[in-house]
């Protein structure tokens, strides 16, 4: 009974983030005035990238090594530490199952229909450089202990979100494409939740009460921004007049509201898993 109870929230999380992600399709992919939103946050992108240009390219170069990487030395010294090695067999299984959906799901089970919005541009959705991203994060978080998840997820959302937003400005996905991302990859971390809740794990902490309040109030802010840019985007598409920045930086607030919001989310679903 105990190990149905703990296993509850996780389902839940993967059901809303399976949802979610739905939403996310069938507004932004399958509708026109989705694509027509999603496409004046692409364009802002490119009329407003600026400066960030170079940095947005630098990371993305570096981003698949850097992950990989720098996400395998920390996740096996912390295994080292904490002798964790189940956890890390379900993390990487995770991060594992993440990556390779996104790539099934973007060139084989999606499509994005001809609306005339985008001609010649096949379905980017979800972002593959966002969920390497976010996986990456996501296993890292799985492996620490309870005292420092909560920084895990700091650090990891960071991340992912300048991942995220440097593939928008480098005019390699739009928006909705690395929300999708986010979302697979919060789908499979509530999976491995589901894994871990049905296990004996030895050697469990006290539950650490951080709630990452900072996270959700930024998050929270930010979304509400995304709606507003979204709500004048779309009027303004109906009227024919184009707020491209509106639509940018809308995009971009939506990025970093998801990658908050499912930081601090996570944090409050693991806290009493070892």
């Amino acid at each position: 009974m105990r190990s149905s109870l703990r296993a509850l929230p996780f389902l839940w999380g993967a059901l809303v983030s399976a949802v979610l992600f739905v939403a996310v399709y069938l507004v932004f992919v399958q509708s026109y005035i989705g694509q027509v939103i999603d496409e004046r946050a692409f364009a802002g992108a490119d009329a407003w990238k600026g400066d960030v240009i170079d940095f947005a390219h630098a990371f993305l170069d570096a981003l698949p090594v850097a992950s990989v990487v720098i996400g395998a030395v920390v996740a096996i010294v912390i295994v080292l530490v904490r002798r964790n090695w189940l956890v890390f067999a379900v993390a990487v299984g995770a991060a594992i199952a993440a990556n390779v959906s996104t790539q099934v799901l973007k060139y084989t089970v999606l499509s994005r229909p001809e609306k005339g919005v985008d001609v010649g541009l096949s379905n980017s959705l979800p972002s593959g450089h966002t969920a390497v991203a976010a996986s990456a994060a996501l296993v890292v978080f799985l492996l620490s202990s309870p005292r420092f998840r909560p920084l895990a997820a700091v650090i990891g959302s960071l991340f992912t979100v300048a991942a995220g937003a440097s593939t928008l400005v480098e005019q390699w996905h739009r928006p909705s494409d690395v929300v999708a991302g986010m979302l697979v990859v919060a789908f499979w971390g509530s999976v491995a939740g589901l894994v871990l809740s049905g296990l004996r794990l030895p050697g469990v902490e006290p539950p650490v009460r951080s709630k990452l309040w900072p996270l959700v109030w930024v998050g929270g802010l930010c979304g509400l921004g995304s709606v507003i840019a979204l709500a004048v985007t779309y009027f303004s598409a109906q009227s024919g007049t184009q707020h491209l920045f509106i639509a940018y930086a809308g995009g971009v607030a939506a990025i970093v509201a998801t990658g908050f919001v499912i930081a601090a989310t996570g944090n409050r679903l693991y806290r009493r898993l070892a």
